[in-house]
């Protein structure tokens, strides 16, 4: 049952003073945003309020998750620190007689809400701020940055060993399970110290630096092709002999060795492909644990490639994040600018007035789309050789104000990889990456638009 507010104090709560009850400014300004009832909707459309125990508050699971990314931790820190600090409670309108939500309960609640009802919370709150005069958001700049996955950074031999490791392991519960109901299963063996010998050996091998320590890796991955293929072999036998199994524990590690020992496969596969020296392989697998992060180029010096997802990002001019989406593989930048204006469009039922993007989002389409969607101001700059005419059109004041105002956006987007966690996400899956992106830009938002509702009103 969902349970939207806990209204009513504790009779120990009633009783502290003033001074213990105040919360700072920014606090104060987001919880009085908080009380808004329409903030409740997402989570009313979708979940019954009169069937089934009831829920952890919603409003007290917002409070906490805007906590947990305003000050970037860790749930069981998030959970402690609540626990600890009298003022945090009363934010979160947690009574002191009463204990604070577990951290797996705060987890499960994250999945079960979803990132659709958290990206609903994001739009509600800027037609609130709207509403509310705190912003006009006329104009629109537009730019990608790359979330990161919370994996290793990958290697043909890491990803093997990976894959031996984990099937390794999953057997080994699988077997522990089935000798508890009385039956055994077929040897099968652990290679995991035969794959972290080769891993040592390749460490040493690379310190040489040499065209021959190179012919040594292919020589010791290939030793590692074949291990991995031993491993899968005995793995399916394995599965094979699980199959007539009813039990449910056993039922659900299959399930989980099935999804490693395919993607495994096609670890070895790609392995195999690498070492008759094709390089290029689309889809290529990085992480075991996170098959759907990519490998993605954004043509940085410190990190050319990084491992994770495309989001693309919507900000208006008061540096309010209006739109973002979590793209699926690396699109083109140019192929998302409909998209985007789009989704403005929903959100405030008028075109942008203005809209400033990078090169990356150039097209003659692009701008003719601009036109018709009737986008008055729009400062894309062309790449390659340009025309007498374009170069007038880019060195005209307005072209130049605009891109000069979209440069500021490289300012938010390390704002929010420094301070609210998008650099990298550490939940797992596109459905905990697309929540963690959503709850970062969320908070960021509350925080921002709680800044601007105080300098309003002083």
């Amino acid at each position: 049952m969902l349970v939207l507010r806990r209204e009513q104090l504790s009779l120990w709560d009633a009783i502290l003073p003033e001074e213990v009850r105040t919360f700072n400014a920014e606090l104060t300004e987001v919880s009085r945003w908080l009380d808004d009832e329409r903030f409740m909707e997402p989570f009313v459309k979708k979940f019954s309020t009169h069937i089934g125990r009831p829920t952890v508050p919603v409003d007290t699971y917002l409070r906490l998750m805007f906590l947990k990314f305003r000050y970037q931790l860790g749930y069981e820190t998030l959970v402690a620190e609540v626990q600890d600090s009298i003022t945090w409670r009363l934010f979160c309108r947690l009574p002191l007689d009463m204990a604070v939500p577990h951290s797996t309960t705060l987890i499960k609640l994250t999945k079960k809400y979803g990132e659709k009802t958290l990206e609903e919370l994001n739009t509600l709150l800027v037609q609130k701020a709207r509403r509310e005069r705190i912003i006009k958001a006329k104009k629109l700049r537009i730019d990608t940055t790359v979330v990161e996955a919370d994996i290793k950074h990958p290697t043909d031999a890491g990803l093997l060993a990976d894959g031996v490791r984990v099937i390794s392991r999953t057997v080994k519960k699988i077997k522990t399970a089935v000798e508890k109901a009385g039956e055994n299963l077929a040897s099968f063996r652990d290679r995991t110290r035969t794959v972290k010998t080769a891993l040592l050996a390749i460490g040493k091998v690379l310190k040489r630096r040499s065209g021959e320590a190179v012919k040594e890796v292919r020589k010791i991955t290939g030793k590692l092709i074949t291990v991995a293929k031993k491993t899968v072999t005995e793995a399916k036998t394995v599965l094979e002999l699980c199959k007539e199994k009813s039990d449910g524990r056993v039922a659900r590690l299959t399930t989980t060795l099935e999804k490693f020992v395919s993607a495994t496969e096609q670890v070895i596969a790609q392995t195999e492909e690498v070492q008759s020296g094709n390089r290029r392989i689309p889809e290529r697998l990085v992480s075991l644990f996170d098959p759907e992060a990519r490998p993605i180029k954004k043509g940085k010096l410190k990190s050319p490639t990084e491992f994770g997802r495309k989001v693309i990002l919507e900000e208006s001019e008061e540096r309010i994040i209006v739109g973002f989406q979590v793209l699926k593989g690396n699109p083109a930048d140019n192929t998302l600018l409909e998209d985007s204006i789009d989704r403005y469009r929903k959100v405030f039922h008028r075109p942008p007035l203005a809209v400033s993007t990078d090169r990356g989002f150039y097209s003659k389409d692009n701008e003719e789309m601009l036109r018709g969607k009737y986008v008055r101001q729009f400062a894309i700059p062309k790449p390659g050789k340009r025309s007498a005419e374009r170069k007038q059109l880019e060195s005209s004041s307005r072209f130049k104000r605009l891109q000069k105002w979209r440069a500021g956006g490289e300012g938010t987007i390390g704002l929010l990889k420094r301070k609210y966690g998008l650099r990298r996400s550490l939940f797992r899956g596109t459905l905990g990456n697309n929540c963690w992106v959503a709850l970062s830009i969320l908070t960021y938002n509350f925080t921002r638009i709680a800044t601007l509702s105080l300098e309003a009103g002083s």
